[in-house]
């Protein structure tokens, strides 16, 4: 007759292991120590076997009756229990090791020669912050577009709506490399495409080539700090991104050679990056040694020579020259490139001063040193041409 849960519960230990059926296989092993083990006996391929299902009363009396019932549709498909089981836990120790988080730790591990410091910093903390806590232990080849959306929604839904398309973007390249080593099945966050809410795009404001004149006229007369004035007319000159300029070290220049080199870890991508110095930047440069030339930055903190000068001590300057909502700093590299496409350089040659990131990969595998000597006559074509503008 089929066991009832009373049952169960007063079975009590004997001298010696007993068994009570519950039927088609199924029985309680009660032992002498007391424990009481859910098992079911079977015939495979002519053999007898057994199959474990756990312990009673954490398995109860009617989910063994389940595990048992399925066992019984596996032996009518052809398929052994025992088996199956294996497989099973198998599978899942496999996922528990090949989960988003597991694969992305890997993925960095694999980038961290090609990214600079602060870009490994910003991705680690979208993944640690806003990823890992909602799909970081989901099996990277079980993760679907709902359960990546529903992680950049929690983002979306606090107003980082930059983050949250980082986020995805992010997402897609971890899920397309664990598609390379075996471990993910396809990129679902390509099927998000269009599913995030998007701010609406407000460009930089930049100064316009009629505009300049008049800028180079205030920076001339500007009454703050020269170092400040030194660094918004070397930025003018070279249109670096700021953070580079910023964090310049004298090391990095050689003035007889006229270049400055970037190191890769203060690039964006982790590329090293050559600035040609036409002899105007040369020339604002040994302006610039007398005020910080004993010390590591170019341009150091104003009170602390330590550290290099802050992000908007040049936006504040530009303010006070009463630029504010009419340019910025970035915007210079604007206005550099619009001037420099109107007047016939070659665009590649451009990209490549800007250091902006190919789309295309392989094209992005270029030499630093690439269009070296068409940059150089281009960054001094661009200083000339400002101080034709600066005499105007």
């Amino acid at each position: 007759m089929p066991l009832t849960d009373k049952q169960c519960r007063q079975f009590q230990p004997k001298d010696k292991a007993y068994k009570k059926s519950d039927g088609h296989g199924l029985y309680l092993h009660i032992m002498p120590n007391g424990g009481k083990y859910w098992r079911m006996n079977y015939r495979y391929d002519g053999k007898g076997k057994t199959l474990s299902f756990g312990t009673y009363p954490k398995i109860a009396l009617k989910d063994a009756r389940l595990k048992r019932d399925e066992a019984r549709l596996q032996l009518e498909k052809g398929f052994d229990p025992s088996f199956e089981k294996k497989r099973a836990k198998l599978k899942n120790a496999v996922s528990s090791e090949n989960t988003f988080q597991s694969v992305s730790e890997e993925w960095l591990d694999q980038k961290r020669d090609e990214f600079s410091v602060n870009y490994l910093k910003q991705l680690e903390n979208i993944l640690s912050r806003d990823l890992y806590p909602k799909i970081g232990r989901h099996p990277i080849n079980q993760l679907t577009a709902p359960d990546l959306l529903a992680a950049l929604r929690l983002i979306e839904g606090r107003g980082s709506l930059d983050i949250a398309h980082r986020a995805r973007r992010v997402s897609g390249q971890i899920l397309r490399y664990g598609v390379a080593i075996g471990k993910a099945e396809r990129d679902v966050s390509h099927d998000l495409k269009g599913a995030l809410k998007t701010r609406k795009v407000k460009n930089r404001a930049y100064l316009k080539e009629c505009e300049l004149p008049d800028f180079f006229r205030n920076l001339e007369v500007y009454q703050g700090d020269d170092l400040t004035r030194f660094a918004l007319c070397f930025v003018v000159l070279t249109f670096v991104r700021t953070r580079e300029l910023r964090g310049a070290l004298w090391p990095e220049f050689n003035l007889e050679k006229a270049e400055w080199r970037i190191p890769p870890e203060r690039m964006k991508m982790g590329r090293e990056h050559i600035v040609p110095l036409s002899s105007q930047a040369v020339a604002v440069l040994e302006k610039i040694k007398p005020i910080s030339g004993k010390v590591d930055f170019v341009f150091p903190a104003r009170h602390n020579a330590k550290k290099h000068m802050s992000e908007n001590t040049m936006l504040y300057a530009m303010y006070r020259m009463g630029y504010h909502s009419r340019a910025t700093v970035h915007g210079f590299r604007a206005t550099a490139s619009t001037i420099l496409n109107e007047n016939g350089f070659s665009p590649d040659v451009i990209e490549r001063q800007l250091a902006h990131v190919e789309g295309n990969q392989v094209r992005a595998a270029y030499n630093h040193a690439e269009y070296l000597p068409e940059r150089r006559e281009m960054m001094q074509w661009w200083a000339d041409h400002l101080d034709r503008l600066q005499s105007a």
